[in-house]
This record gives structure tokens, C-alpha cells and sequence, in this order.
């Protein structure tokens, strides 16, 4: 269970990271609320998985998380320029947290 709250919470990383970018420095109302929901959550999420995962292996992979989805997210919506190294890397990510999992 607390694998999965991980997960949810490490995609809620990402919602609220690419919220922030769009609330224009809180200054529009919706990705504002979303960002705070979005965090709110997500910490709780953390909160919940680090009762039973090491905070190492816990934070690493929230964090993994968040940060492949939120580039990902702003290549194919945002604009951001996307290259062959840039993909590489973020696989290496993912590579990392799925190792993360299976030596926990």
C-alpha cells in the first residue's frame, strides 16, 4: 500500500510543480488552488509512505517521479525542447526508482 501511495503522490509532485510554473507567481486563481491542493496532497502522500518506506528510498523515488513527469509534461505541452540525451536521462531516472523499488 504505501508503494502505491508513493507513486500517487510522486504524480502529485509533478501537478503541483508544473501548477506553480502557471500560476504566474500565484497570481492566477485556478493553477493556484491547484498547485496548493496538489501539494497538500501529495505531502500527505509522502507522509503516509515514509510511516513504513526508509526516507531515502521513499524520497528519491517521490521525487524521480515527480521530476520525469514534469519534464515529460513540459516537452509535450509546454514547448520544451526535448532531445535523444535528454531522454536518455530521464530513462535513466526511471531506471533508478525501479531499482529503488526492487532492492526495497
Amino acid at each position: 500500500m504505501a508503494w502505491l501511495v508513493l507513486i500517487i503522490s510522486g504524480v502529485l509532485e509533478a501537478v503541483w510543480a508544473t501548477a506553480l510554473g502557471k500560476s504566474e507567481g500565484f497570481s492566477r486563481p485556478l493553477p493556484s488552488v491547484v498547485f496548493g491542493l496538489g501539494l497538500l496532497l501529495s505531502m500527505a502522500g509522502l507522509a503516509f509512505a515514509l510511516r513504513t518506506l526508509p526516507v531515502g528510498t521513499g524520497y528519491a523515488v517521490w521525487v524521480g517521479i515527480g521530476a520525469v513527469l514534469t519534464v515529460t509534461y513540459a516537452m509535450i505541452f509546454d514547448g520544451e525542447q526535448a532531445s535523444l540525451l535528454k531522454l536518455l536521462f530521464l530513462a535513466g531516472i526511471v531506471g533508478c526508482v525501479i531499482g529503488l523499488k526492487v532492492l526495497h
